[in-house]
C-alpha cells in the first residue's frame, strides 16, 4: 500500500528579501522626512542590520521594511527586531535576526500537537524539518489545516513541502 508524506519547513525567499531591502532603501531615499538621515541598511548572512539618525526614523523605517515586506508576501514572523543601540556620532542601530528553519522545542511541541490530533499519521523530526508521513492524503490535508490553524500561535512562517 503506497504512503504519502509532505515537509512542514520554515523558510523564507531570500530574492523577495533582497528586492524587499531595496524598495526600503528607494523609499526611503525618496522620503522628505528620512532622506537626510544618512540610512544604511544591510542584509548580512542571518540579519538585517539598520543604522540611522534617531529612534523616530528607526521607527519609520521598520514601518515601511513591514509595508514592503507584507506586499511581496514575506511573513513579519521571520524578522526578529533586538533592541536598538546607540552607536557613535548620535546614531542608532538596530540588528534584526532573520528567523529560519524549525527550532528543536518547536518542532517537539508542532509533533505533539498532531499526534494528539490525528493518530492515523507519523511525524518524525528531521533537522531544521518535519516529516508527516500517512496512507491517505485526505490525512495529510487534515495536518495541514491543523497546522494552519495552530500558526498564529507557534511564531514562525510554515511551508508545506515535498507532498509526495
Amino acid at each position: 500500500m503506497a504512503t504519502f508524506s509532505f515537509d512542514v519547513v520554515s523558510d523564507f525567499d531570500r530574492q523577495e528579501l533582497v528586492n524587499t531591502l531595496d524598495q526600503v532603501r528607494r523609499d526611503v531615499g525618496q522620503r522628505y522626512d528620512l532622506k537626510d538621515s544618512n540610512t544604511e541598511i544591510e542584509l548580512e548572512d542571518a540579519a538585517v542590520v539598520i543604522t540611522t539618525a534617531s529612534d523616530m526614523t528607526l521607527q519609520a523605517v521598520e514601518d515601511v521594511l513591514r509595508a514592503k515586506a507584507t506586499k511581496r508576501n514575506l511573513s513579519l514572523k521571520i524578522f526578529d527586531f533586538q533592541t536598538p543601540e546607540a552607536v557613535g556620532g548620535n546614531r542608532v542601530k538596530q540588528e534584526i535576526q532573520l528567523k529560519k528553519g524549525l527550532s528543536q522545542e518547536l518542532a517537539k511541541k508542532m509533533s505533539k500537537i498532531v499526534r494528539d490530533e490525528l493518530k492515523k499519521v507519523t511525524v518524525a523530526i528531521q533537522g531544521e524539518s518535519l516529516r508527516v508521513t500517512g496512507k491517505s492524503k485526505d490525512d495529510l490535508q487534515q495536518v495541514i489545516q491543523l497546522l494552519r490553524s495552530k500558526e498564529d500561535d507557534l511564531d514562525v512562517p510554515l511551508q508545506f513541502e515535498n507532498y509526495r
